[in-house]
């Protein structure tokens, strides 16, 4: 579904991303994992048409979209959540997934129809009714993760990028968070997820790659990644153990 070849991306004398080679294959759950600052939120920027890259091409159902602006290339299929969550601070919870439901169904549908399709995508990740008509700036946290998780859903993703997540969320939520994940692939979302968290990595993903000072390092298996001597020394510190939190 995606394919990146040599991928390269400079923020003047640092060197993000260098000549980064993977692929995502349709309906898996695809992990990016490495060190702060090793490129993993620059390399999901790229594929959402945020930067574009110096250098090497990005191909997504085999179509050139290295040069493609960000709305163009959510219409054909990629959205991102951003690590920093992002809102309309005004307008409500069930308003700021209405911009999403009316960008992806275009002048078709008014709000009056698509508010229902709102509604549905709210109570789907799991946010409280009685928030639906608060506005953004008085959500917690966590509750605009949910509201930007609807938001990325209304238009239609193929391809679900998802930037942490679960950052901030407790034991018991980040477990909801991964039965959640795991219903939107079975649904036939494909998804590439960048997480800090190697519990949530081991229970979720098909196959990890990462990333270090900017190159790929390791990719494989959960399993295969975490017994890498060389991801156990740059990122891990340690074995990591399915027991450990």
């Amino acid at each position: 579904m995606l394919k990146c070849t040599e991928v390269s991306k400079r923020f003047g004398g640092l060197q993000a991303l260098k000549k980064v080679d993977f692929t995502v294959n349709s309906n898996e759950i695809a992990g990016l994992v490495g060190p702060n600052g090793s490129g993993k939120s620059t390399l999901l920027n790229l594929i959402s048409g945020v930067y574009k890259p110096d250098s090497g091409q990005i191909f997504f159902l085999d179509e050139d979209i290295t040069k493609l602006p960000p709305y163009k290339i959510c219409a054909k299929g990629i959205t991102k959540t951003a690590q920093t969550v992002q809102s309309f601070p005004e307008m409500t919870a069930v308003e700021n997934v209405l911009t999403s439901v009316l960008f992806n169904e275009k002048k078709s549908t008014g709000k009056i129809e698509a508010l229902p399709r709102a509604q549905e995508l709210l109570g789907f990740v799991g946010l409280s009714k009685e928030k639906f008509d608060l506005p953004a700036k008085n959500l917690n946290v966590v509750e605009l993760r949910r509201v930007q998780l609807a938001k990325a859903l209304a238009t239609s993703p193929k391809l679900l990028l998802l930037d942490e997540l679960l950052t901030g969320l407790t034991p018991t939520e980040c477990d909801e968070a991964i039965e959640l994940i795991k219903l939107i692939n079975k649904q036939g979302v494909t998804i590439l997820i960048v997480e800090h968290v190697m519990r949530v990595i081991m229970g979720l993903c098909d196959r990890v790659i990462v990333l270090h000072h900017g190159e790929k390092i390791c990719e494989g298996t959960p399993k295969q990644v975490v017994n890498d001597e060389n991801v156990v020394k740059v990122y891990l510190g340690k074995r990591f153990t399915l027991c450990e939190e």
